[in-house]
């Protein structure tokens, strides 16, 4: 017998469910509201819930809690780098940062990422699998949990392409903005993409107020090509059209992210080049310095290369921020907690005296 995924079902759905199993509508309130805003550990820490509907929950439903696995904290900035563990074993990321506004929340939407970017860890490896929308929900749960603090922004920028997991995705996003949730503003939301024009398009005319960002990281489609595998599905200027298009449709000002590559992407030339790309896009262009992977060659540009493209690029009239670092004294790209932790595990099982020197 398959299943049910309680912690997956939308407020209505989970009505539904509760109806089917001869229980009163309003338990569907109450269960509702120990996993989505008390953020329960278990059935069993839901004391207004009769125990025949925890005996069904336990037997016929997957109770979705992600385990801590791994913790790092950042002694510059307070960043929190979480590893969580799926009940299948796997792994995913997702870090906490601590701003002015609030505390935002980063978090996979896969278990690896099928994209190929050439310099981002999450890639390396490939895909495993998609997240379920409660694996997705969770992460937030136990960070908030973990800190004893609301999260106010959740940014789905982690391991993987969200867009990949489209249908899982589009549940995420309204259980944790709905009113019987966390109830987390759209416009503190935001979804980043490498750029699937189709499902861009879906997703624009669903209406949301979230913040789409895509991952551009070059001014042309050549050096796109080279640098992001998946640029070679859609022409670059198709990318620009269907952010326009996801403009009409929501109002919602697009982000750019433009990671810098020494070398790479990082001249006068691409600044001019992708000043004229943009055009009139309404957009914001959010500079990144990339973050040093070990199994890649890209480095960092200076500080004052960084600085040079961001001024040529306001010269050109467009509005830019350089993304703050944080939490760079820790595992900081996407995927480098996830692989170390999954190196050392090989090299424990390789090589198990050594873990005994560990402890």
């Amino acid at each position: 017998m398959t299943k049910t995924d309680i912690k997956s079902l939308p407020y209505e759905e989970l009505e539904q469910w509760i109806l089917a199993n001869g229980e009163k509508k309003y338990r569907a309130a109450q269960l509702y509201q120990w996993m989505h805003q008390k953020l329960a550990g278990n059935p069993d820490a839901m004391t207004n819930i009769p125990g025949s509907l925890k005996i069904k929950i336990r037997e016929s439903c997957v109770f979705t809690v992600l385990k801590q696995a791994a913790c790092q904290v950042s002694a510059q900035d307070g960043t929190r780098k979480y590893l969580f563990q799926l009940a299948d074993g796997n792994m995913v990321e997702s870090v906490l940062m601590r701003y002015k506004h609030g505390n935002s929340v980063c978090i996979s939407s896969q278990v690896g990422c099928r994209m190929g970017c050439r310099f981002c860890a999450s890639a390396i490896d490939g895909l495993v699998r998609n997240l379920t929308p409660a694996e997705m929900l969770e992460q937030v749960y136990r960070i908030s949990s973990d800190i004893g603090e609301r999260i106010s922004h959740v940014v789905v920028m982690g391991t993987g392409e969200p867009l990949d997991n489209y249908e899982n995705l589009l549940i995420f996003l309204r259980m944790l903005t709905d009113e019987y949730g966390l109830n987390i503003s759209q416009r503190n939301v935001t979804v980043s993409t490498c750029g699937l024009v189709p499902k861009i398009c879906a997703l624009a005319k669903e209406k949301l107020q979230i913040t789409l960002a895509l991952s551009l990281h070059a001014s042309s489609q050549e050096k796109r090509e080279r640098l992001m595998p998946v640029a070679k599905s859609c022409d670059i200027q198709e990318l620009m059209d269907v952010c326009r298009y996801y403009f009409e449709e929501t109002g919602r000002r697009i982000t750019l992210e433009y990671s810098l590559i020494a070398g790479e992407n990082d001249t006068k030339e691409d600044a001019a080049e992708l000043a004229k790309l943009i055009g009139d896009l309404n957009c914001h262009v959010n500079l990144i310095p990339v973050n040093p992977v070990r199994e890649c060659n890209y480095r960092q540009p200076d500080r004052r290369a960084v600085l040079v493209f961001k001024n040529l690029l306001e010269k050109y009239q467009k509005t830019v921020t350089i993304r703050k670092e944080m939490g760079r004294d820790i595992d900081g790209a996407c995927g480098q907690l996830r692989r170390s932790y999954a190196e050392q595990s090989a090299s424990l099982r390789a090589f198990p005296e050594r873990q005994d020197s560990q402890r």
